[in-house]
């Protein structure tokens, strides 16, 4: 574990005793320093996180509960839906959801700020300051006291440490990620459209590297969206014929988390889209030009996504002893509580948990998520009551996947396989619920009236 100082530079945990005067207890309001109050402290504002804040918020206000969400990001976008984003069928601008405002609303505090340590025995967490785009610190580091401490920081990409990966490729981890390949794919039409005459070979070909849902849905969101914007009296060049989107899979298919008839279903879908689909194969290298697979081939490539493999933030790493697995995920009981540690728990991609009678851990999933997030409400209630945790049940709800406009197919509970209108519909009401577990019922039906009217003054697309 590393610790961030004002001067952002970094030492390491064994000299953290040294430097406490680094960080500073936030002073509390009088009713928030009332000490029958059990402090929660929640690290991560993605799904599971959000919705628990939120959830907790709701159920116990500021009476017998402090509840403080702490995340590095003053925004929320739903992580499924990055791939959207990226593409521009979703304005990050407008779908986002504003912590601070939301907290005020929702019985809650919000601290902006990067978790980058935390000491168990004092029961502390350390946050590193926080800095404008000009360099200026906003917040100094600071220290929050808990008494029950969720981490719900997700996952990231992993990209196995291969060579030139995080210097060319884009992750869509991030929201700021996924507009910035946005901005990239409109300046690499803008580009082509002005230079017709001297394309290189790498000019509008994308390379899709990782062929989970993410990499999958993203192919046909950008087969969609460059089209689109082709439409926007970028005349000069035949993007049917040019454009040019690769997804390379290590694995022998698709999809492989998936239901194998949704993975068959995808690609034929995909390849009747004119998306090339390489699987079986790894890439190499990343290069400024394009991908190198094995060893002798090369894909030219102006953009690339880098969307295989996941594994949990390396600060939780040896996080002040928590047991972790090999990719980073706190290990934790059938309550989600870590092992080694009463007061810890950790919900969503970052954990580790093996059900009794299961072999493999849970599925990083959004479902995965909001069903933890469910059930921490009932183990933070049953503390507060001073009984035992209740063990989680996982429930397999099933598998969607949305392919842009062109199609959609599942696979609900009792194998039972949907396609077409209905599978789409379905994949879109996960993102309602999701916004009904975040703001309501009320406020998700008006927002999402309201957006049916929006869109029709809007483009299809965002264009800057």
């Amino acid at each position: 574990m590393q610790i961030i100082t004002p001067g952002m530079r970094l030492i390491p945990e064994a000299v953290l005793a040294n430097n406490a005067a680094h960080f500073r207890t936030i002073p509390e309001t009088p009713s928030h320093a009332d000490t029958s109050l059990h402090r929660v402290v929640i690290v991560g504002g993605g799904a599971g996180g959000l919705e628990l804040a939120t959830r907790l918020g709701r159920k116990f206000g500021k009476r017998r509960l402090s509840v403080t969400l702490v995340d590095r990001n003053r925004t929320h976008i739903w992580k499924p839906l990055l791939h959207e984003v990226a593409s521009g069928a979703l304005n990050a601008s407008h779908d986002a959801v504003e912590y601070i405002a939301h907290a005020s609303r929702h019985g809650y505090r919000y601290r902006i700020g990067e978790v980058v340590g935390i000491d168990r025995a004092k029961r502390q967490v350390f946050v590193a300051p926080s800095f404008d785009d000009d360099g200026r610190q906003i917040i100094p580091p600071r220290l929050l006291g808990y008494d029950t401490l969720v981490l719900a920081v997700g996952s990231v990409s992993n990209d196995f440490g291969t060579p030139g990966a995080a210097r060319h490729a884009i992750s869509l981890d991030t929201a700021e990620q996924a507009v910035r390949f946005n901005k990239r794919m409109i300046d690499a039409c803008l580009r082509a459209n002005a230079q017709y005459e001297q394309l290189s070979p790498s000019q509008l070909h994308c390379v899709i590297v990782g062929a989970g849902a993410t990499g999958v849905e993203l192919a046909a969101e950008l087969h969609k969206s460059m089209r689109e914007i082709a439409s926007h009296n970028l005349d000069n060049i035949d993007f049917e014929r040019l454009i040019r989107i690769t997804i390379v899979e290590a694995g022998p298919r698709i999809l492989p988390a998936l239901p194998e008839h949704i993975a068959r279903a995808s690609a034929r879908l995909l390849v009747k889209l004119g998306v090339q689909i390489r699987c079986g194969i790894r890439v190499s290298e990343v290069t400024e030009d394009g991908v190198r697979l094995g060893e002798k081939l090369f894909v030219p490539a102006e953009l690339v996504v880098w969307a295989a493999g996941i594994k949990a933030p390396d600060f939780l790493k040896g996080l002040d002893g928590l047991d972790t697995d090999r990719i980073n995920r706190l290990m934790v009981h059938e309550t989600l509580r870590a092992f080694g540690d009463e007061n810890v728990f950790a919900i969503g991609d970052c954990a580790s948990c093996v059900l009794p009678g299961h072999e493999d851990t849970l599925p990083p999933r959004a479902q995965t998520a909001h069903q933890q997030a469910d059930h921490m409400v009932k183990v933070i209630s049953a503390r507060l009551a001073g009984q035992a945790a209740p063990a989680f049940r996982y429930r397999d709800y099933g598998s969607l996947v949305s392919l842009a406009d062109y199609g959609a197919f599942g696979s609900l509970i009792g194998g039972l396989r949907i396609e077409g209108l209905l599978a789409r519909l379905m994949y879109r009401s996960l993102h309602k619920l999701h916004l009904k577990a975040v703001h309501g019922l009320v406020k998700t039906a008006l927002d999402s009236i309201g957006e049916m009217f929006a869109r029709r003054t809007r483009p299809r697309i965002k264009l800057h």
